[in-house]
């Protein structure tokens, strides 16, 4: 297991140094990423662009919950200014053909978390989930849930509902597995034998 520590958009940028170098010293324990959450409506990421520079120059990988109550530019910011690997939910991507083209080339990952999004009311409907329209536009996406214990489902569920309900091919979901292994914030020796793992379950 790799703990990620978060920080908040609407708390002070002091509180977030502090936490980012709480974490950089917990490296070599474990403590592998830095992320930003929080209100994205409100608040913007200027007051963290330095932090999150910083933090990755320390070793920390990145990533940043954008594009969910935030507009498409929040992706774009987050890739450009704060050095994010992947981003938390980012379903709005798909508003700015601009901010898609850049995710894909630079290989952003998006963790997508559709039961989540329904039940907040980020889509009005399961069926108008962008997922699929995500993928469909060369996106790395992998399947999330959230908070199990909030919306009281598991990552199983998710997977069944999309092949059930959004229709989502097979072969795409076994896609996704693996590039959760690969975009993965372990060492490649890890993210190797993990692959090999989950291959051989897949049957591929």
């Amino acid at each position: 297991v790799g703990l990620i520590a978060s920080v908040n958009r609407h708390e002070s940028p002091e509180l977030a140094e502090q936490v980012a170098w709480l974490a950089a010293d917990k490296i070599s324990q474990g403590l592998v990423g830095l992320d930003l959450a929080g209100n994205e409506a409100e608040f913007k990421s200027e007051p963290f662009h330095g932090i999150f520079k910083e933090a990755k120059q320390a070793g920390l990988r990145i990533t940043i919950h954008a594009g969910e109550w935030g507009p498409a530019e929040n992706v774009r910011d987050a890739i450009e200014n704060l050095g994010a690997e992947r981003i938390g939910h980012g379903v709005r991507v798909v508003e700015d053909e601009d901010v898609v083209a850049l995710a894909r080339e630079r290989g952003t990952v998006f963790e997508v978390c559709v039961t989540s999004n329904f039940q907040s009311g980020v889509v009005r409907t399961l069926e108008e989930h962008p997922l699929p329209r995500m993928l469909e536009s060369g996106l790395k996406v992998t399947v999330n849930t959230d908070d199990p214990s909030v919306s009281r489902i598991t990552l199983s569920h998710e997977y069944r509902m999309l092949y059930e309900k959004l229709e989502v091919p097979m072969d795409a979901l076994k896609r996704s597995v693996l590039l959760a292994v690969q975009s993965a914030f372990l060492n490649d020796d890890e993210k190797s034998k993990l692959a090999v793992s989950l291959k051989k379950e897949l049957k591929l």
